[in-house]
């Protein structure tokens, strides 16, 4: 049958402090033994005096009184820190509970001014060495896979979490903004001069052509239509064809020959004039002024607001697409794109040197600016405290320590007892 198990507590949870507080009172208890013995031995050994035992009996006695009072003043000392020995209020007891915020603000200063200086962290990074730690930590695939797949979530909840109507409303508004705000007859002037001067366009002009004479071409009977139409009523039929077939003719020829010939003067104009055209949107303000009416009727046509309304819905279901998919394009330039930082951070000094410096930079921009906001979450945490919960908080992480003092005060005590009883007993 297999084994229930049940989770381990978290360092500092409930199991930890009754563990702190089973071993604070199993060191009391030795504490208050060691000074149990030595009244026990003061006691003995002055009934023992009295009875007029051996010289060596004033010994043993000075030591035990002397360990006796080393004990009481110790155990005084540690008890005043977090309460009024016996409850009796005498001065200066009490110490944590009753100076619970100056000790607050103390730690805070000191935390400051020995952790939060600008010295000491750069110090501590440039030891530490981030750069090339992350380094070798990317370049390891399941790691990068790790981050990847954290971004995949961070963005998922972001993009979950932000309302459409809003997103929809400042995507419309700066896309709409940025449109209207800029004139679009210089900028595009420019591009189409850019454009020209390269010949980039003589190869639609080839296809405007080329489609222009496969039309004519392919419309004999259309032709021959708008000519005949056109002819006056009292025209014989037979003159109309003969006109329509010679006026057919011409245009087809006309077409061929700019269709075949580079340097036609159709051509040659049409490029004069798309010159022209560029430059007038660059500086003929009337043209300016057309091309920002045109601009105009652009935007606010239905389907361009239709698709400038409808980005964000598109922008959504594609990033969440890819954040979700793991073989997705997203995921995969994410993935690949941390190990190749990972790979430079390793091997490229200059790199790891210069993201030394950002984070050294960050680091102490805010240690620098921010210091005394860092330091007061420690003196207004303390502050919050109730005092009695404080001293019994510090109680339990280092009180178990302080009984040591209480042992040795007794073991000292005895020690230097007995060392003036044989100094009084060797010079008197």
């Amino acid at each position: 049958m297999e084994q229930l198990t049940t989770p381990a507590d978290p360092p500092g949870g409930l199991a930890g402090e009754e563990a702190k507080r089973a071993g604070l009172r199993k060191m009391k208890l030795v504490a208050l033994s060691f000074l149990l013995g030595a009244f026990v031995i003061f006691l003995l050994t002055s009934w023992a005096q009295s009875q007029g035992w051996p010289a060596w009996v004033g010994y043993v006695r000075a030591a035990a009184e002397a360990g006796m009072v080393g004990a009481l003043a110790d155990w005084f000392a540690v008890t005043a820190l977090f309460r009024h020995p016996l409850g009796i209020k005498i001065p200066h007891t009490a110490i944590i509970p009753n100076k619970k915020d100056a000790l607050g603000k103390s730690l805070g200063e000191f935390v400051g001014s020995n952790f939060l200086s600008e010295a000491v962290i750069r110090d501590k990074l440039r030891r530490v060495g981030i750069s090339a730690r992350l380094g070798g930590w990317l370049a390891q695939p399941e790691n990068a896979e790790r981050v990847t797949s954290e971004v995949a979530t961070v963005l998922r909840g972001a993009v979950t979490v932000l309302r459409d109507d809003d997103v929809q409303a400042v995507v419309e508004q700066a896309v709409a903004r940025r449109l209207l705000d800029r004139p679009w007859g210089p900028p595009l002037g420019r591009l189409l001069a850019s454009v020209f001067a390269d010949g980039a366009h003589h190869k639609l002009v080839d296809l405007l052509c080329d489609r222009g004479y496969e039309w004519v071409r392919d419309n004999h009977t259309s032709m021959l239509r708008v000519v005949s139409d056109r002819a006056p009523s009292w025209s014989p039929k037979f003159v109309d064809e003969m006109l329509a077939d010679k006026v057919y003719g011409e245009v087809l020829s006309f077409a061929w020959a700019i269709k075949t010939d580079v340097n036609h003067p159709m051509r040659l104009a049409l490029d004069k004039f798309l010159v022209e055209f560029a430059q007038d949107l660059q500086t003929d303000p009337k043209t300016m002024e057309r091309a920002e009416q045109v601009k105009q009727q652009v935007i606010e046509h239905q389907e361009v607001q239709k698709l400038i309304g409808s980005a964000w819905a598109t922008a959504k279901g594609m990033l969440l697409t890819a954040a979700e998919d793991p073989s997705s394009e997203l995921r995969k330039r994410v993935r690949d794109g941390l190990l190749t930082l990972g790979d430079k951070l390793v091997s490229d000094d200059a790199l790891r040197t210069k993201v030394d410096g950002w984070v050294e930079g960050a680091a102490a921009y805010v240690v620098l600016n921010y210091s005394n906001e860092i330091t007061t979450i420690i003196t207004d945490t303390v502050e919050r405290w109730d005092a009695a919960e404080t001293a019994q908080k510090i109680e339990l992480q280092v009180g178990r320590d302080l009984q040591f003092i209480r042992i040795n005060g007794t073991v000292v005590g005895a020690l230097a007892g007995l060392l003036i009883y044989t100094l009084a007993q060797l010079l008197f």
